[in-house]
């Protein structure tokens, strides 16, 4: 897939140049009685249509419009200004008769200004404008008039064009950038429900036996602190790139390995998914009916509320007890988790996200944004903590199309 802001340019330069050939050639009809040398217009204008149709591919996109079909062109476009004076009487050029290819030349100009910006629009329009003051045979008013008018406007459409592409640079490259933070981030949801839990397990029990378990423990640590230093900081594969150089400014969507299971396609009960957390000091309160989500939603759900409970046995100590409440409403799915805790004191959240810790931040917070949903964390230092996590019907679009 491919997106370009001036890609309308050229599809307008394209047409231009067909009705201006066009025009040219109602003009010439219109003063045929009036020329001499009929023939050698007649001529020109037979290269002039054969050139243009022949060559509206060329000026379909930057990457097709080549430096030597611009010089070609540009070429085809003075020499109609020169021969003017061949077929049109000195006295016809003087009272303003338009020379053979007319407004034409403009889009010879144009396609140096798409192609090049307003440096190559400058020089193709200054050649356009000697060709002007050597046809009419000295530099008057409505030569230099004609000349200012091309000018300008065509260094004006180079500049806006060297102005677009930028900015869809800076675009591609701010899309990168969050595509690689977002993979980044999951991958660190997935790594700190996983390894990093068991380090900081190893660790604690390597602690409390001593000895050569507690050596072990060292190292558990040390490689906590370097797996949380990777993930944190580690790059991962765009899902967009970007593209420029004489093409043209492209955003370019790559496609990315997808590590997750392939979804069976109905929707899946969330209720299994939650079961395993029951036992005698955690109660799950669920409604009697399968409560419904799309297959990537249901798993990211219940991932945040293991992740949730996760918290609960490290936090709250092994005598607390702690609740998972379902509930299935009309325009979400609301699953609650408390606990009878200690609570989280002020402040240790962002303490804890600032040392590399991320379960509240990416494992929780990040899977329910993902998904489209929100998660809600309220603690009273003494009172226990409670999480609410809110999906919406709605909300499975961006796991769906990952």
């Amino acid at each position: 897939m491919r997106m370009s802001v001036e890609q309308p340019l050229w599809s307008a330069l394209t047409g231009y140049r067909v009705l201006t050939m066009l025009y040219a050639i109602g003009v010439f009809l219109s003063m045929y009685g009036t020329v001499v040398r009929p023939w050698v217009a007649i001529a020109y204008y037979v290269v002039l249509a054969g050139w243009t149709l022949a060559t509206l591919g060329k000026v379909s996109g930057a990457a097709r419009c080549t430096k030597r079909f611009l010089v070609a062109d540009l070429t085809i476009a003075l020499t109609g200004i020169l021969l003017t004076p061949v077929v049109v009487p000195y006295e016809r050029i003087v009272d303003g008769a338009p020379t053979l290819p007319s407004i034409w030349t403009a889009g010879a100009v144009l396609a140096f200004a798409l192609k090049g910006g307003w440096r190559w629009a400058a020089v193709a329009s200054a050649l356009v404008g000697a060709a002007n003051i050597v046809q009419r045979g000295g530099v008057s008013r409505d030569t230099v008039h004609n000349v200012m008018l091309v000018w300008v406007a065509s260094i004006a459409i180079g500049y806006v064009v060297e102005v677009a592409r930028a900015s869809e640079l800076t675009l591609a490259r701010a899309l990168e950038i969050e595509a690689a933070t977002r993979e980044r981030e999951r991958l660190a949801r997935d790594i700190h429900d996983g390894v990093l839990q068991v380090l900081a397990m190893v660790q604690r029990r390597g602690n409390a036996l001593g000895g050569e378990a507690a050596e072990l423990g060292r190292m558990a640590g040390e490689q906590e602190v370097a797996l949380r230093t990777l993930v944190t900081g580690g790059l991962a594969p765009p899902s967009r790139a970007s593209e420029d150089a004489s093409r043209g400014a492209l955003v370019r969507a790559v496609e990315v390995p997808d590590d997750d299971p392939p979804d069976s396609g109905g929707p899946h009960d969330l209720r299994p998914l939650l079961t395993p957390h029951a036992g005698s000091r955690v109660t799950l309160s669920e409604p009697g009916a399968p409560v419904l989500l799309a297959p990537g939603t249901a798993r990211e759900l219940a991932a945040a509320v293991s992740a949730a409970m996760d918290n609960v046995r490290r936090h709250a100590g092994e005598d607390a007890r702690a609740w998972i409440l379902v509930e299935d409403e009309p325009d979400a799915v609301i699953v609650t988790v408390r606990d009878d805790g200690p609570g989280i004191p002020e402040g240790r959240l962002e303490r804890a996200e600032g040392e590399g810790r991320m379960g509240v931040a990416l494992s929780i917070r990040g899977r329910l944004r993902d998904i489209g949903g929100t998660a809600e964390l309220f603690s009273v230092p003494g009172q226990g903590t409670e999480v609410e996590l809110r999906v919406p019907r709605d909300g499975t679009r961006k796991t769906a199309t990952r």
